[in-house]
């Protein structure tokens, strides 16, 4: 599978739009889960929207893709790699944190899930937190299946279930959080989406992606 051509087409056109919402949804929402101090990984890191706008001491991101590279800081370690293979390059206990983003539906299997969940165990510190954003199947019906590279559809219920069996405690458990896309379609003004963050109830409305805060 060609990740970069797909990457390519998938967020070129509205990659500045997703730098913008990220940025907000960092500030916004999940700055709350990161100490300046914190050593952060983000795990599927795309384009780096998520971890070009964290603040914090140390940034890591790992990714299939060779071109996510040249869209991160300059003071940010990338490792070009499958997240499900060991994390070679990053030392155990020695995370605060491991974000991840519509990244766990395209692995091939769940024995790849169960892999990347054992080296997310490995590489947090005691007490460390994996922070999960994932489309649920179970409010998308067949939406689901139009990016080419789905492959595992998950509830909050199944991933949660997968935390678990892999050695983390459930802090979170949101089966609505941010709708399917923030960037696409009709674009909305940036400040609807710190209106959309405070306000839960809109969650129950629009959301079609779960959130999962597990603490090792």
């Amino acid at each position: 599978m060609n990740v970069e051509s797909i990457y390519r087409n998938r967020f070129e056109p509205n990659a500045e739009r997703r730098r913008d919402v990220w940025r907000i949804l960092v500030s916004a929402f999940f700055s709350r889960f990161i100490a300046p101090d914190a050593v952060v990984l983000d795990l599927g890191c795309g384009y780096g929207e998520f971890i070009n706008a964290v603040d914090a001491k140390t940034r890591f991101a790992i990714d299939l893709n060779p071109a996510a590279k040249d869209k991160l800081a300059v003071d940010i370690l990338f490792f070009l790699q499958d997240g499900s293979k060991p994390w070679d390059g990053i030392k155990g206990d020695s995370l605060d944190i491991v974000f991840t983003s519509n990244f766990f539906e395209h692995l091939p299997d769940k024995a790849a899930v169960s892999r990347t969940l054992e080296e997310a165990y490995r590489c947090l510190k005691p007490g460390g937190r994996i922070i999960a954003l994932g489309p649920n199947v179970k409010y998308l019906d067949g939406l689901y299946w139009d990016f080419w590279d789905h492959q595992i559809p998950f509830t909050e219920n199944s991933f949660s279930e997968a935390l678990q069996a892999g050695g983390f405690s459930i802090d979170q458990c949101t089966d609505r959080f941010l709708p399917f896309s923030m960037s696409s379609g009709r674009r909305y003004p940036l400040v609807f989406v710190k209106l959309y963050l405070a306000w839960p109830l809109l969650w129950r409305l629009f959301g079609r992606q779960f959130l999962l805060v597990a603490r090792k």
